[in-house]
């Protein structure tokens, strides 16, 4: 695959838009999730840095591939049988993102649903976060990880690849006269940006030996950047690229390349046939143009010398001369000598592009609403539920009830919402998956009501905890048995003392919910953040996630006021209704005064 290493370390090609080059235009449309056409054209880059070991030559890629009428598409090992089902990722234009029409698309998912439709597979793309990718493959949540993924050897012990479809390399981002112009001006002093978990962290960590700030998402990544709270931003060319607009204060200072292999698709480590297939429909889009077709459209630069998709058997695809395109188009613009804005003008054009707001609030309204709405009230509702039977447990006289309510609330109240929403979806879903048909949506739900549980558990405790002991005792006076008592006498004074307490756990719960994107969801799944996010990552700017934050508190101001009225009612009572004389002379007469 990397047959001229030489060659490679000189005029390794990539996604252009370099300090010393072009910048790849943005689509037309504005939306960095659609193909930006040959127009976007790019040479390889000339300014690579220089003096690193030449990568390892290439021991995975296959030199054949089995003829497609020869797959058994019965006996792929796939979760549901016709059906691909792809973890991927929403907010990494042009490779994987989710467009405006709301569908998962990019160059990556673009091809696997071309090799898919080879196969005469359905396929079915869920949103989830990097982080965790590898990680569900490994454990059966999806069939295959499309996500534009370098093939490092760390990477292989937990997960297969196919052969590979993509040459991965990354870029230097810096600001406009941030003194940064090389790999080798980066320090200890320097703050360096990086997407937690990708190659560029191990990168910066294993082979300059930094310590750099890690990020969930490459836009909020690049935000950092043009915002000045880091000095470099370390990013796979391709994402700094569709990133980088003509105007901003910011450009790509040096390239290099991925030291461990290609990128390719990530799937289950024992599932060699759905390997071989996905590898037989590479070499497949490649033979009939298809793969040229979408490189053209989503990814027009050139390969590097000896390296070549697919198979070792497959013919090079015939591709455009994009560096004579480059030229032919201008070069793009470099945005080399533009000075950053002021801090006022940063903050105007990154969280206040009015426009945005107007394209972000229909999809917020239409799916991210209802979608958090829905897992709020279900998770509410199954934690009440839960929390009233830890509470009545933890006061039981019995230390068989006590002592598990006490674990349990302790567990679920020490770790953190993220762990115990990966756990339950990760090791409780695939032993479910045949009831939820492995869609993690309802499993989500119930992590949430899980987690909330243990707060709302030890919230009516202590209400309860709170009712004067002679209340049990004149309700034992009377005839009543102990458990008569608490039902009807002590535990609904105690639930109107917490109510206010309540509603503040239910709007926790409003704004956890967005953290049931680490499970993956389906586009029409997404709630209010993941919406935002994905507005956010087809235009390159957080005013969309600004939108998304003021949804959340149309949801949540109303709710505050609310405890704050029902807090303030509970404790002064109803107010008394003033008697005229007249009234009041009318009723004493009434009674016979």
């Amino acid at each position: 695959m990397f047959a001229v290493a030489g060659a490679l370390l000189v005029t390794l090609a990539g996604t252009a838009a370099l300090g010393a080059g072009p910048v790849t235009a943005a689509p037309a449309n504005g939306d960095l999730c659609s193909p930006p056409g040959i127009s976007a054209a790019s040479a390889a880059p000339t300014n690579l840095a220089t003096g690193q070991s030449a990568p390892n030559a290439d021991r995975f890629t296959t030199a054949t591939t089995t003829s497609l009428d020869k797959i058994d598409v019965s006996k792929l090992g796939l979760l549901t049988p016709g059906k691909l089902s792809v973890g991927t990722l929403s907010d990494a234009p042009p490779s994987i993102c989710v467009n405006s029409h709301g569908d998962f698309t990019g160059m990556d998912n673009e091809l696997l649903r071309a090799i898919g439709a080879k196969l005469g597979l359905q396929v079915e793309f869920s949103g989830t976060e990097f982080a965790g990718l590898l990680a569900q493959v490994s454990n059966r949540r999806f069939d295959v990880g499309s996500s534009n993924i370098t093939t490092t050897d760390a990477r292989r012990n937990l997960v297969g690849f196919t052969n590979g479809y993509d040459f991965g390399y990354f870029s230097l981002v810096v600001a406009n006269g941030g003194g940064i112009g090389s790999f080798d001006d980066l320090n200890k002093s320097k703050r360096i940006g990086v997407v937690q978990g990708t190659v560029q962290d191990e990168f910066v960590v294993n082979e300059l030996h930094l310590d750099p700030v890690k990020f969930p998402d490459y836009n909020t990544a690049y935000a950092n950047l043009k915002t000045g709270q880091i000095d470099a931003w370390v990013a796979p060319s391709a994402q700094a690229v569709g990133a980088i607009k003509p105007g901003d204060p910011t450009t790509i200072a040096q390239n290099t390349f991925s030291l461990n292999n290609f990128v390719g698709y990530a799937v289950r480590k024992d599932n060699q046939p759905l390997i071989d297939a996905l590898n037989s429909g590479l070499d497949a889009v490649i033979a009939d143009g298809t793969y040229a077709k979408l490189y053209e459209d989503w990814v027009p630069r050139e390969l590097p010398p000896g390296w070549k998709p697919g198979s070792k058997a497959v013919a090079a695809p015939v591709m455009p001369d994009f560096a004579a395109l480059a030229a032919q188009n201008g070069g793009g613009t470099s945005n080399a000598g533009v000075q950053p804005k002021s801090t006022l003008s940063q903050l105007k054009d990154t969280f206040f592009d009015w426009s945005l707001y107007r394209k972000a609030f229909p999809d917020l309204i239409k799916t991210g609403l209802p979608n958090t709405l829905i897992l709020a009230l279900t998770s509410g509702a199954l934690g009440t539920v839960i929390g009233m039977l830890l509470a009545v447990a933890g006061i039981s006289r019995t230390r068989w009830l006590r002592w598990p309510a006490r674990i349990y609330t302790d567990i679920f109240r020490g770790l953190p919402a993220v762990v115990i929403i990966l756990i339950i979806g990760l090791g409780i879903g695939p032993v479910v998956k045949n009831l939820t048909g492995n869609n993690p949506y309802w499993l989500g739900v119930v992590a949430l009501g899980l987690l909330s549980s243990a707060y709302i558990g030890e919230i009516f405790r202590s209400g309860i905890q709170s009712v004067e002991a002679g209340q049990l005792e004149a309700a034992r006076a009377i005839g009543f048995g102990y458990r008569q008592a608490m039902t009807l006498v002590v535990i609904p004074q105690g639930v109107r003392r917490v109510l206010p307490a309540l509603m503040n756990q239910f709007i926790a719960l409003i704004k956890d919910s967005s953290l049931i994107y680490f499970l993956g969801l389906l586009a029409t799944q997404r709630e209010l953040f993941a919406v935002g996010r994905d507005l956010n990552a087809q235009t390159g700017n957080l005013s969309p996630l600004v939108a998304a934050g003021l949804m959340y508190l149309v949801l949540t101001i109303p709710l505050t006021h609310l405890v704050n009225y029902i807090d303030n009612r509970m404790r002064t009572g109803r107010a008394e209704k003033v008697v005229s004389p007249v009234e009041q002379a009318v009723i004493t007469e009434g009674r016979g005064a």
